[in-house]
């Protein structure tokens, strides 16, 4: 999924900034995109990788530890004027999916 949102990025740079929660300018943003469509594009490689070539231990540490990313993100609408239901709704819930993810994972 955050191979997809990634993407987005790359493809439509502005509709993810705003679904991100955090709207983009329409001229000097663009490193602000690139850097969100790498960094979550990468993330997503790194995951699929670790569950196609390793074993279910190594992709759950792995889980738990990319559960910062959208506990940072939450921090990061918050405090640059995001809405309480996106930074909540979308990023903190996400890290809560991630981290339920890592625990199948440990149980695997």
């Amino acid at each position: 999924m955050i191979i997809f949102v990634g993407l987005r990025f790359f493809f439509q740079p502005q509709a993810a900034a705003i679904g991100y929660g955090v709207p983009a300018k329409e001229n000097g943003d663009s490193a602000y995109l690139t850097i969100k469509g790498l960094r979550d594009l990468v993330s997503g490689l790194i995951g699929l990788a670790l569950l196609a070539f390793s074993d279910a231990d190594a992709a759950a540490w792995f889980m738990v530890v990319v559960a910062l990313t959208p506990l940072g993100d939450t921090v990061i609408v918050l405090r640059n004027g995001g809405t309480k239901a996106v930074a909540f709704g979308i990023h903190a819930a996400t890290a809560a999916v991630v981290l339920i993810s890592a625990a199948l994972l440990f149980a695997a």
